[in-house]
């Protein structure tokens, strides 16, 4: 049956079109429906606008597999970026170096103390002479170091005939060949002051206490020797050493501590001149020229050179 024309003129208009199925429908929770989903098929390139930004972030990153990124689920190049950027993969480390003190990762300090041909030249090439004299006198020939010795000692004999040799020479030698004893002494008392006024000032120091603590100490036995009151013997005993020199620069590094560091320091200092006294063999002449050298050498370095090296700055390394 034909319909009416003019039924069609009077027919409301359609209804808008049915939107899409909701979340409600399809038994997603409401607190996940403004979440965009992620879809199989590839996604169309992201719009200018703010929101599609927003997306972008949200999606599910690659995940990190051997290494390397995979590639994205989703193929969208925001979200590999942001990922490079900040990959919370690359912030999480071992739990065997979280344990292990960050100090002690990139160095050892304990090595710094160390002498060391680049920082404390002298200190190190001293040893190492030191090293060899010890050496010969531990496994030469005996007539040859004995004699070696005889000539480098700084006695009475020597300084009245041949001074600048023995005064040269004798801080070369080691009497009882116990190298590692003053490797150690060493490292604490003349590596610390290398370190801060060079090895120039480390060897004038050095050698100025040597020097002065030999003649302050021999020049009253040749006095007593050449009036009578001493025996001629008395001009050749042995003397040789390096405890001179690095007493020196130990009351130098103690005279530039400050407040109660520096009492203790001194204390300490008096202390190991009275202990090496008491622990040579105190009865003898030998020990009580030696004990005076030590306390002439000790307290040069603390009142003479200490006042004069604690205005200069330290060298640059």
């Amino acid at each position: 049956m034909p319909s009416h024309p003019g039924r069609m003129s009077l027919r409301e208009p359609d209804p808008a079109p049915r939107p899409a199925r909701s979340a409600a429908t399809t038994g997603t929770p409401r607190k996940w429906r403004s979440l965009p989903w992620p879809r199989r098929q590839a996604p169309a390139e992201p719009g200018p606008g703010p929101a599609a930004a927003s997306a972008e972030v949200l999606e599910p990153a690659a995940t990190r597999t051997g290494g390397t990124h995979s590639a994205d689920v989703l193929g969208s190049p925001a979200t590999t970026a942001l990922l490079t950027k900040n990959d919370p993969l690359d912030l999480v480390q071992p739990a065997f170096l979280a344990a292990v003190p960050a100090s002690w990762r990139p160095k050892r300090a304990w090595l710094s103390f160390v002498p060391s041909p680049r920082s404390t030249p002298f200190t190190f090439g001293y040893l190492v002479l030191l090293l060899g004299t010890s050496l010969l006198i531990r496994f030469g020939s005996p007539k040859l170091t004995g004699k070696l010795l005889a000539v480098s000692s700084t006695d009475a004999h020597n300084m009245a005939r041949h001074p600048l040799t023995a005064l040269l020479t004798s801080a070369f030698w080691i009497a009882d060949g116990g190298w590692l004893p003053y490797a150690v002494i060493f490292a604490i008392a003349v590596a610390p002051f290398e370190r801060r006024f060079g090895g120039f000032r480390t060897a004038l120091v050095f050698f100025s206490g040597h020097v002065l603590a030999t003649i302050a100490t021999e020049l009253p036995v040749m006095a007593l020797i050449h009036t009578d009151v001493l025996p001629r013997s008395a001009g050749r005993w042995l003397d040789i050493g390096v405890s001179y020199g690095f007493l020196t620069t130990a009351g130098v590094l103690v005279a530039l501590l400050r407040g109660r560091a520096r009492i203790a320091g001194i204390a300490a200092l008096e202390l190991f001149v009275i202990g090496v006294y008491v622990t040579d063999d105190p009865a003898t002449l030998a020990s009580v020229v030696t004990v005076l050298g030590h306390a002439c050498a000790a307290h040069f370095g603390l009142l003479v050179w200490g006042p004069r090296l604690r205005s200069v700055p330290r060298v640059a390394r």
